[in-house]
């Protein structure tokens, strides 16, 4: 009888990834099926050298060492285990425990230990513990994480009819563990738009591992991606893994993917493919269970036909699309997004939120955003920290937007009646949060004042009530 087989790689759900070292193959059996029982994926190897080369190709959460495995001392084992994952939670299992053994095993870095014959109960616990300690450390990691973009997050609520289907095809993406490629110009959002397909997928207790590839040489990013050896090329003075193996488990999110190299390309369609890779200077061929989602502003069919990127990888990569609208055609957002950026700079600034006045709403809707999201965003800290003032108008945005405020119609002077219409209409809804507010202020129904903005602000398309 064989050894059992690893869990599905093929399931989008994400568990503990377990490795059982123990001699005896009914050991190996029983232990396997308990712990896929519990959820867990499970490879079982029968002596340490077995247990280095799995450590090596795959990341674990948790292993179970047998103190004697043939003629090898498990406690032998353990600080090469270690070396190789120091991440790595370390069960030992013996049927001749002594107090000197389990103090020797856990000053070795042993996390917990078990005595044999043991009890399903036994192992749910240690189980129970890893995940803990596991989750525990994850939330530590995302929240330091959370904390230090806080200011830059993107508001997901939206009025936008196009930014709704985005966020719509993500949630329904998020469960089915293929690649995503996240599309649209620069600053539009859509490094948090992965972030969220990270959070609502089955994988959101795993890591969430970003790549910046136009930030980086050809050969480091290599290095960023897949870890490299020592004396791999100059600088490499020791072991490294790369950000494919931090993110096993979870999410891998590869910004700016267009910009990266042929070769590159190459490895990387060959990881897309079969989960594959060998680090820099290495020849041991490793694998990891990740999910990709890649982002880019280029428009890669184009660069298909030129040469410039490999028409498989696009295939792989692209197997759900998702069009990241720019801000220019979610106008409707403007307003409140400014809010949100006013409040995290104030915040920041330690001071009382501003607020915008009528002409700075004006000059915001009217501008075209070339910079999108990331503009709006910078325009606003900008706004806090050098205007003194608690109200923010158009003088306090840099020129380029201020100068998008139209001249306000004066009452009684030579203007069409429309123009003086238009300007009281879009002052009215700029302070309300939603059109039906503003409708009843304006004593219209909601559907006529949706015709005249849509009208007033050029066709941008604004939710219908």
């Amino acid at each position: 009888m064989s050894d059992p087989p690893p869990s599905s790689e093929s399931s989008p759900s994400y568990s503990l990834r377990a490795l059982v070292i123990d001699d005896e193959k009914n050991i190996r059996t029983t232990l396997t099926l308990c712990l896929e029982g519990m959820g867990c994926r499970v490879r079982a190897v029968a002596s340490g050298n077995a247990a280095i080369d799995a450590v090596r190709r795959e990341a674990f959460d948790l292993a179970f060492l047998d103190l004697r495995l043939g003629d090898e001392n498990g406690l032998s084992v353990l600080p090469r285990l270690l070396a190789e994952r120091p991440a790595m939670s370390v069960v030992v299992v013996t049927a001749y425990a002594t107090i000197e053994t389990a103090v020797e095993a856990m000053k070795g870095g042993a996390a917990d230990y078990v005595q044999k014959p043991f009890t399903p109960a036994q192992i749910q616990h240690v189980v129970d513990k890893v995940s803990r300690a596991r989750a525990l450390s994850l939330r530590l990691a995302d929240l330091e994480q959370q904390l230090e973009s806080a200011a830059h997050e993107v508001d997901l609520q939206t009025q936008s009819p196009k930014m709704h289907a985005v966020i719509d095809t993500l949630t329904r993406a998020a469960s089915a563990d293929v690649p995503v490629l996240l599309r649209g110009e620069n600053g539009t959002g859509k490094g948090v738009l992965a972030r969220l397909l990270h959070a609502s997928s089955p994988r959101h207790s795993g890591p969430f591992v970003v790549v910046n590839c136009p930030t980086l040489s050809e050969e480091l990013l290599a290095s960023e991606l897949f870890g490299h050896a020592k004396g791999a090329f100059t600088g490499a003075v020791r072991d490294q893994a790369g950000r494919v193996e931090a993110a096993a488990g979870g999410t891998l999110f590869l910004d700016e993917i267009g910009e990266i190299s042929a070769s590159l390309q190459a490895k990387l369609l060959r990881f897309v493919q079969e989960r594959q890779y060998e680090r820099i200077g290495e020849t041991l061929t490793r694998t990891a269970d990740v999910r990709l989602v890649a982002a880019t502003n280029r428009d890669l069919e184009r660069d298909v036909e030129s040469g410039r990127f490999r028409e498989d990888l696009l295939y792989r990569l692209n197997v759900i699309e998702v069009l990241v609208p720019p801000l220019r055609e979610r106008r409707e957002d403007i307003a409140r997004l400014a809010e949100h950026f006013l409040l995290f700079a104030a915040r920041a600034a330690g001071r009382p939120t501003p607020e915008l006045s009528p002409e700075a709403v004006e000059a915001l809707l009217n501008y075209p955003w070339p910079g999108n999201v990331r503009e709006l965003r910078n325009a606003l800290e900008r706004a806090v920290i050098l205007w003194p003032a608690q109200v923010i108008s158009p003088a306090a945005l840099p020129e380029r937007i201020a100068a998008h405020v139209m001249p306000s119609p004066v009452l009684g002077g030579d203007h069409l009646l429309e123009d003086i219409e238009r300007e009281h209409i879009l002052r009215v809804i700029s302070r309300y949060p939603t059109l039906e507010d503003a409708a009843r202020v304006l004593g219209i129904d909601s559907s006529t004042l949706w015709r005249k903005r849509k009208k007033y602000e050029g066709g941008s398309g604004a939710l219908e009530p």
